[in-house]
C-alpha cells in the first residue's frame, strides 16, 4: 500500500470537480469526516474550470429549484467560511422574452418560485434596458428579473470547497486516479487507485466525463455523453457595468456575462456537437477543443444585433470545451439501483456550479440516512433506463439535449431526436391508425390519433394545444362507447416463491394475502410512510403474483423490490413486460364488446371489480383484470407476445359497430384528473403518505406482520386531522381558462396555501382541472374548503378555483359497474 493514500475510509468520492468537492464538504459538515477524494488530475481539471459560473436558482421543476437556491444561499457564506475567495457576485439576472409565449413560459415558472418565497419580479422591455444598458430592446415583450441570482467563480468555489472540507477532517488526493469501483457481493466495497485499492463501504462517482465508462465496469448504467459547449470573451468593454446583472435570451440561444471589465457571451445552441463518442481520453486536463465558428456564427450574429456594443469589440477568447448531458437533460443524484452502496453526483446538463451546494447537502444526507432527504425523482439516477448507456443513442440525443436549456418547456414536448427504440408489439398497427407518438422511458406510446392512415403533426401550447379537439373526442368516446388503449409500456414483475406472500405483505402497506384471481391496489412506502411506488398485485396463485407499475419506475421499482426481500427468502422476482404486453379496453360497451369473444361470464357478479383471471379471447388465451385508470366500466388484458396481434385484430372487428375507437396517454390524463387518479412521480412521491394523498383505503393497518412505514403512519394518524392533503381543484373562469400543469400556486384568501402537483382540462365534465396539496395546521377538512376565498396562480395572474376532497366526475364511481 502506498504510503500517501489510507487503505479504507467511510466514503470514497471519485471526482475532485465542484461536484465531488461539495460532497466531500457536506459529508464533512455533517460529522462524516472520514472521507478520501481522489481526483485523476488536479481539482477542477475536467468541465468545472471552464464553466461560466453563472448563478441562477429558477430550474425546470421545484426541487431542482430549491436545490439551487440553497446553493446561491450558500454561495453568499462559503468565503467567510473558508476563507478562500469564490468570486461570489450577487448582481441579479434578467430571463427576457422575444415572444409571448416564452414570456408566459417565464411567468409559469416565476409563480412556481413563489411556493417557497424565490424573489422575483416583472419587467418591461424599458425596464430591462435600464437595468442592462447595452442591449437593444427591438423585438423584446418583457421578461423577470431575478435579484438573488448572480455569478462565481467555478475555480474559486470549488478550492472553497475542498478547503471546508480539509477543515473537518477530509482528505484529498489529486494526481491519483481510480481505475475501478470494487464491488463485493453485490455491493460497493471500494476503488482501485494508480496507487492500490481503498476499502469503503461507501462510493461516490462523480467523475463528469468519465462517469459512465468506470460505472459500466461495474455493472451500473449512468447514460450520459459529453457535448461541445461554445462561449467567447471580448475585449475589454469601455463604460461596461461592473453589477451588470447576467442575461438570458432564450429565443436566441445566448447568455451574457460581465467578466471583469469584458462579456463572456455563451450558447446552447439546437443540433449540438457530441464530442468522445469513443470515450474521453485519460489524460484529459484542462483542455479545450477545436474552434469552430461556423457552427456558431448564427448565434454570434444575432449576439451582436442584439447587444450593439459587440459588433465594435474584439473577441479576446473563442471558447470550445466539452459539457456533460443526459438523454432527459437533467443531472443524475442518488444511489445506483444495481449496486447498493455505489451512489453518484453527475451528468450536470452545464448548471453543476448552480446546484453543487443542493446536490452536495442532498447527497450527504441520502447516504448519511441512507434514503433521499427529500423527493428527488426528478433527478434521481433510478428514473433512467439501462438501455440508455447505449452510446449511438446518446450521441444522437445529445445534440438535442444542449439546446433543450434554452428551447421552449412545453408542456408535453417530445423528444425529436433518438426515438422509435421501444416499440411494443401495437406499435405498427397503432401508426397506420394515425397515431402520434409519444415517448416514455423509451417507449413509443399513442398520445392521441389523428385521421387514419395520416401522421400528424402537433403545434404546442401553454393553452389549447393542436391535439386539444382530438384528446375531446377520445375522451367522450370513452364515456359513450368503447376505447382501446396500448399499456404495453406497462411494467410487470412476476414475483414467484413459497415466500412471496409474507414478502410481498410486507412491502405493500395494503393486504396483497388475498384469495386467488384478486387485484389490490397499493402502495410501496418508506419508513416515513411516504410513497416508494404506486402498483396494483394481482395473485396468480398461491405463490405466485403479477406486480405492474409505470414504465418510468422499471429500475427502481425493481432495485425496492429486491433491496427488500432477504437473501434467505424463497422469492424469485422476475421482470417479464417485454414478453407480457396490455391493452385496456374501457368504456360501458367494453361488456358487450369483450362478450362477442369470450364465453366468460363478464357480469358483476361474474366478474366484479378488482377480480383477474384468464379467459378465451378470441383463439387465444389471455388475463383479464377488472380494472380502470378512467373512471368507466372496462378491463385490463395481458397476453403473451405471440398473441398480441391476433388479438389486438379481433377487438378491432368485434367492436366496429360498438363505436370502438383508439385512444392516446393524453386522453388518458385527461380522463384519470377527472376521477382524481393520482399519479406517482408528480401527485405522490416520497415526501408524500397515503393519508395525506388520500389513499388511506389503500392501507391496511391491522394485517398481521405489518409493513415498512406502519409505524409512521399509525403516529400521523393518531395526532389527529391531517395538515396537509390533496386535494380537487376546478378553475372559474370566464371565457377558456388557463390550463394547470404543475406547480401552481394554490391560494386561501390571498395567501399561499399549497401548490399544484398535474393538471389536465377535463373533457367530460368540460372544465380546467386539477390537484394538488393544500394545508392549515388545524387540519384540511370540507368545511375549511368549502370557506374562504380560493384562487391558483397561472403564469403570475390568478384566476378563481373551488377545490374539494372528492372527484369532479361520477364521484360515486357508479360508472364502473357498466
Amino acid at each position: 500500500m502506498a504510503a500517501d493514500i489510507p487503505d479504507r475510509a467511510e466514503v470514497v468520492i471519485v471526482g475532485g470537480g465542484i461536484a465531488g468537492c461539495s460532497v466531500a464538504y457536506h459529508l464533512a459538515k455533517i460529522g462524516i469526516t472520514d472521507v478520501a477524494l481522489f481526483e485523476r488530475q488536479q481539482l477542477t481539471s475536467g468541465t468545472t474550470w471552464h464553466a461560466a459560473g453563472l448563478v441562477t436558482q429558477l430550474r425546470a421543476t421545484r426541487r431542482m429549484t430549491e436545490l439551487a437556491k440553497y446553493t446561491g444561499e450558500l454561495f453568499g457564506e462559503l468565503e467567510a467560511e473558508t476563507g478562500q475567495a469564490t468570486g461570489f457576485k450577487q448582481n441579479g439576472s434578467l430571463r427576457v422574452a422575444n415572444t409571448p409565449a416564452r414570456l408566459e413560459e417565464l411567468a409559469r415558472g416565476a409563480s412556481m418560485g413563489r411556493n417557497f418565497g424565490l424573489p422575483v419580479q416583472p419587467v418591461t422591455p424599458g425596464e430591462i434596458k435600464e437595468r442592462w444598458a447595452p442591449i437593444d430592446t427591438d423585438g423584446i415583450v418583457g421578461g423577470f428579473w431575478f435579484p438573488h441570482d448572480g455569478q462565481v467563480n467555478p475555480a474559486d468555489v470549488t478550492q472553497a470547497y475542498a478547503r471546508g472540507a480539509r477543515m473537518r477532517g477530509a482528505k484529498i488526493f489529486e494526481n491519483t486516479g481510480v481505475t475501478r469501483i470494487l464491488v463485493e457481493n453485490g455491493k460497493a466495497a471500494g476503488v482501485m487507485t494508480a496507487k492500490g485499492p481503498v476499502r469503503a463501504k461507501t462510493v461516490v462517482l462523480c467523475g463528469g466525463m468519465w462517469s459512465r465508462d468506470l460505472a459500466a465496469e461495474a455493472g451500473v448504467a449512468i447514460p450520459l455523453h459529453a457535448a461541445e459547449h461554445f462561449y467567447i470573451v471580448t475585449e475589454p468593454v469601455e463604460g461596461l457595468p461592473r453589477e451588470l446583472p447576467v442575461l438570458f435570451l432564450g429565443d436566441e440561444w445566448t447568455y451574457y456575462k460581465e467578466d471583469a471589465g469584458k462579456l463572456l457571451v455563451g450558447f446552447f445552441e439546437p443540433n449540438a456537437k457530441p464530442w468522445g463518442q469513443t470515450g474521453i481520453p485519460e489524460d484529459f486536463a484542462f483542455g479545450t477543443l477545436p474552434e469552430d465558428l461556423d457552427h456558431i456564427a448564427p448565434y454570434l450574429d444575432a449576439a451582436t444585433r442584439r447587444v450593439p456594443v459587440l459588433q465594435r469589440t474584439g473577441i479576446q477568447l473563442f471558447f470550445n470545451g466539452p459539457e456533460s448531458f443526459t438523454p432527459d437533460d437533467r443531472y443524475l443524484l442518488g444511489e445506483t439501483p444495481e449496486v447498493p452502496g455505489l451512489f453518484c453526483a453527475t451528468g450536470f446538463n452545464s448548471i453543476g456550479i448552480l446546484s453543487s451546494g443542493g446536490v452536495g447537502k442532498a447527497l450527504a444526507d441520502w447516504i448519511r440516512d441512507r434514503r433521499p432527504p427529500m423527493e428527488l425523482m426528478d433527478v434521481d439516477i433510478r428514473r433512467m433506463q439501462s438501455f440508455q448507456t447505449n452510446r449511438s443513442y446518446l450521441e444522437e440525443r445529445t445534440t438535442e439535449t444542449l439546446g433543450l436549456l434554452f428551447d421552449m418547456h412545453w408542456p408535453n414536448r417530445q423528444f425529436e431526436t433518438a426515438r422509435g427504440i421501444r416499440r411494443g408489439p401495437f406499435h405498427d398497427k397503432l401508426a397506420g391508425l394515425g397515431a402520434f407518438m409519444t415517448e416514455a422511458a423509451g417507449w413509443e406510446r399513442p398520445g392521441f390519433f389523428g385521421p387514419p392512415g395520416s401522421t400528424p403533426g402537433v403545434t404546442y401550447s401553454y393553452g389549447r394545444p393542436s391535439w386539444f379537439d382530438a384528446t375531446g373526442a377520445e375522451c367522450r368516446n370513452t364515456a359513450s362507447a368503447v376505447t382501446l388503449f396500448d399499456h404495453s409500456c406497462f411494467v410487470k414483475y412476476l414475483v414467484e416463491g413459497p415466500d412471496a406472500a409474507r414478502m410481498l405483505n410486507r412491502i405493500a402497506a395494503n393486504d396483497i394475502d388475498v384469495a386467488p384471481g384478486r387485484v389490490v391496489y397499493t402502495q410501496w412506502l418508506n419508513e416515513a410512510g411516504g410513497i416508494e411506488a404506486d402498483v396494483t398485485v394481482t395473485r396468480l396463485s398461491e405463490a405466485a403474483f403479477l406486480v405492474v407499475t409505470i414504465a418510468v419506475s422499471q429500475r427502481r421499482d425493481m432495485a425496492w423490490l429486491k433491496r427488500h426481500i432477504p437473501e434467505s427468502a424463497r422469492v424469485s422476482v422476475q421482470d417479464v413486460t417485454s414478453g407480457l404486453p396490455m391493452l385496456a379496453l374501457m368504456g360501458p360497451n367494453a361488456r358487450a364488446l369483450l362478450a362477442r369473444l369470450t364465453p366468460s361470464d363478464l357480469s358483476d357478479a361474474g366478474f366484479p371489480f378488482g377480480s383477474s383471471r384468464e379467459i378465451d379471447l378470441g383463439h387465444a388465451r389471455v388475463r383479464a383484470s377488472r380494472l380502470t385508470y378512467v373512471g368507466e366500466l372496462g378491463w385490463e388484458l395481458y397476453m403473451p407476445a405471440e398473441f398480441a396481434g391476433h388479438v389486438f385484430d379481433k377487438l378491432v372487428e368485434a367492436g366496429a359497430d360498438l363505436g370502438l375507437n383508439m385512444g392516446g396517454f393524453f386522453a388518458i390524463n385527461s380522463l384519470r384528473m377527472e376521477k382524481g387518479y393520482r399519479h406517482w412521480g408528480h401527485d405522490i412521491g416520497e415526501e408524500d403518505t397515503p393519508l395525506q394523498a388520500g389513499l388511506g383505503f389503500a392501507v391496511a393497518f391491522d394485517k398481521p406482520g405489518g409493513f415498512i412505514g406502519r409505524d409512521a403512519l399509525l403516529r400521523q394518524r393518531d395526532a389527529g386531522p391531517i395538515d396537509r392533503r390533496m386535494v380537487q381543484i376546478c378553475v372559474e373562469a370566464e371565457g377558456i381558462p388557463p390550463h394547470l400543469h404543475h406547480n401552481e400556486p394554490i391560494l386561501r384568501d390571498g395567501a399561499i396555501v399549497g401548490s399544484v402537483t398535474s393538471g389536465a382540462y377535463g373533457h367530460r365534465v368540460g372544465a380546467s382541472l386539477g390537484m394538488g396539496y393544500v394545508s392549515c395546521p388545524g387540519g384540511v377538512s370540507a368545511d375549511w374548503l368549502a370557506s374562504g376565498e380560493w384562487e391558483v396562480e397561472v403564469a403570475w395572474k390568478r384566476y378563481r378555483a373551488r377545490p374539494q376532497l372528492r372527484p369532479w366526475y361520477d364521484p360515486k364511481g357508479d360508472r364502473l359497474k357498466g
